[in-house]
């Protein structure tokens, strides 16, 4: 048994593709290793810039030698079949064997492999690899490139370490040959690293200023970085997803804290933010009072002697970007939200359903319709005039730069403007929720927006037959119904979801998020079945009170008795009639139980008690299981049998009125 390395070099791979590399690359040593006949265990897989490391552990020294056989033809089949069988196994005619099957004579080949060293199998399985290797884009280089066969690469592959225990798996793909050689840091130790097996390479890459382990490298930067801030009295704004990114661009992370132009605070928080994230992958900082501190975080790849300069040179560039957004930010207020509407005329929505402007105006006309009616317990005016301005900061200079922003843009420009503090809200946060995790608005403007625009865009692409798909939702109309949904609920807002295709879409979409929040799909199902029940939150709280009751004694009982009831009414055909003949005590409890439940059951249902109605179904459960256990259906007496069948679709339809029982499983 013995360890393997495999390490490809090469010029640096963006951070945003390394994890699927690392993916990659373990999935394709994998398969030419099974392929191989040599078993894998646990690998490890690590990336830098610069490199992409795979370690196996405890591989074979070579595979065992395997007799495999194959079933081919019957004796006597066309030659065409057999010699095609022998080419497929790699045997001759006279290497078949015969053998009675099920009283057939039938031909077999009989394949002895012999083992094989697993250092020739790797030597075969790396270039296959490297030639196999999906990026999401890739590059050719050099002279060869003039060729369409050349190897493909993110960026030029330089190196190629390939050691399996502490021997040389010698291989080579476009003129790269493996060898035991590779490079520490560009800067630091720039020089060639000789290897000698997995057990050194770590440490002799940790000693020339490269942390080969990603995770190592994450862990770096999150603590260094939190540190830095710490020690000037600051508090990091956590962004775990640029934890990832700075540890993917660098080899030796080393977090640097320095210091912005307080002029530069006047610009809203959210746009420093994201303007050091994305144009410079800083951390930005906060101070003892949560406000956003003139401070940045920076990730440096090299231990420099002077690290005020390095910490100048970022402050620098984060400066020009800076100055650039407080541009935007005094430009945009130049024109009054108004004003930037008017260009919304000019952006198409869709060719079928008109401009934004076009969508603006359905948009406010449904807010204003919503608080009028009563739905939202808004004001009108407030609602219109929040909704005719809330897409209007989409031809601002700011959001043009930084489309993240829209909404809270428009939301800073409205507060700036002077307009009502709910109106200026309400544009801020109209687009919410935008996922699962995002808040819900509560304010009864925002609300009224929010759900105007959502449900605007789902009427609207319905309207023009453009529904999802499969998987393809290219309108994001899931995301627009899970959000209706979400406020429908969290406001205990009441009103229908619609009708037809879009009362089935919400459908799908409530059980998809009840699913995740652990309510089963089939109870969903069982009341959208009885019809009728349009409004989400008064299904929701019936779907909750049945789940609640299912999972009881009484209620996985009265389910068993329903479905006893349900076959047999299935199996059995008569005419409803009354009762004739002189009722049994078990029949006699079952009537007088369905005489008062059916008219209690309306009743709570009528005041959405559906807990109370759950407990009326409860008593349902001793009378059916008595009447199951001393009455006999199939009575001989076809007037009695009848009278009891009409019972069991009495207790049926009782049960109905609550849910549809057939629909739930179990």
């Amino acid at each position: 048994m013995a360890d393997f390395l495999l390490e490809l070099l090469s010029e640096e791979i963006p951070a945003r593709m390394q994890k699927g590399a690392r993916a990659e690359l373990e999935k394709l040593f994998r398969r030419e290793m099974d392929a191989a006949g040599v078993t894998v265990g646990d690998l490890t897989v690590w990336s830098t810039p610069r490199r992409l490391a795979l370690i196996a552990r405890d591989l074979p020294g070579a595979t065992e030698a395997v007799r495999e056989e194959a079933k081919g033809p019957p004796e006597g089949a066309p030659d065409q079949a057999v010699d095609g069988f022998c080419r497929k196994n790699g045997v001759t005619r006279d290497q078949l064997e015969v053998r009675d099957v099920k009283g057939r004579n039938t031909y077999f080949a009989v394949i002895e492999k012999a083992g094989r060293e697993t250092s020739d199998l790797l030597s075969q399985a790396i270039p296959t690899i490297i030639r196999d290797f999906s990026w999401p884009k890739s590059m050719r280089w050099g002279d060869a490139s003039l060729s369409t066969e050349s190897l493909r690469w993110v960026r030029p592959l330089s190196g190629i370490v390939a050691i399996l225990g502490e021997e040389l798996v010698e291989c080579e793909v476009d003129g790269i040959a493996s060898g035991y050689a590779t490079l520490g840091h560009r800067f630091h130790c720039p020089g060639e690293i000789t290897i000698g097996s997995v057990a050194d390479y770590a440490e002799k890459l940790r000693a020339a200023h490269v942390i080969v382990d990603h995770q190592e490298r994450q862990e770096a930067v999150r603590l260094g970085a939190k540190a830095a801030a710490e020690k000037a009295g600051l508090n990091l704004v956590e962004d775990e997803g640029l934890v990832v990114e700075n540890a993917g661009l660098t080899e030796w992370p080393v977090p640097l804290l320095g210091r912005f132009e307080e002029e530069f605070l006047d610009v809203p928080p959210e746009v420093i933010q994201l303007t050091a994230r994305v144009n410079q992958k800083y951390f930005v900082c906060e101070d003892a009072d949560g406000k956003l501190a003139n401070a940045f975080v920076c990730t440096a790849n090299i231990d420099a002697e002077d690290t005020a300069v390095v910490v100048d040179g970022n402050r620098k560039v984060l400066a020009a970007r800076l100055s650039d957004a407080r541009f935007f930010w005094e430009l945009d207020q130049k024109k009054t939200l108004a004003e930037h509407a008017e260009g919304l005329e000019r952006i198409t929505f869709h060719e079928k359903l008109g401009t934004v402007a076009d969508k603006v105006e359905r948009v406010a006309k449904l807010a204003r319709w919503l608080c009028e009616e009563g739905i939202v317990k808004g004001d009108p005016d407030l609602a219109e005039q929040a909704a005719r301005l809330c897409k209007a900061d989409l031809v601002t200079e700011m959001v043009g730069e930084f489309p993240e922003l829209q909404g809270l843009m428009g939301g800073y420009y409205a507060a700036k403007e002077g307009l009502d503090p709910k109106v200026s809200n309400a544009i801020r946060d109209h687009y919410k929720p935008v996922g699962q995790g995002d808040d819900v608005p509560t304010a009864p403007v925002t609300v009224a927006v929010s759900l105007a625009d959502k449900l605007d865009t789902l009427r609207s692409f319905f309207s023009i037959d453009e529904k999802p798909t499969g998987s393809k939702d290219p309108f994001a109309l899931r995301r627009a119904a899970l959000g209706i949904i979400r406020i429908l609920q969290d406001n205990q807002l009441r009103m229908s979801a619609g009708e037809g295709d879009i009362l089935e879409f919400f459908a799908d979409r409530l059980k998809v998020q009840q699913r995740e929040a652990g309510v089963r799909h089939d109870l969903i199902d069982a009341v959208f079945a009885l019809g009728g029940e349009d409004d989400l939150v008064r299904l929701l709280a019936r779907v909750h009170a049945l789940q609640a009751f299912v999972e009881t004694e009484d209620g996985a009982n009265l389910l068993a008795g329903y479905k006893r009831a349900s076959n047999i009414l299935k199996k059995e055909e008569f005419e409803p009639t009354e009762l004739s003949h002189s009722p049994e005590p078990a029949e006699q409890a079952l009537i007088e139980k369905l005489q008062f439940l059916e008219s209690a059951a309306d009743g709570a249902i009528a005041n959405e008690d559906f807990h109370f109605a759950m407990e009326l179904l409860a008593s349902l459960r001793a009378p059916i299981d008595r009447f199951f256990e001393d009455v006999i259906v199939n009575a001989e007496e076809k007037d009695v049998r009848a009278a009891r069948l009409t019972l069991l679709s009495r207790f049926r339809d009782a049960v109905h009125r609550v849910a549809d029982f057939s629909r739930i499983e179990g």
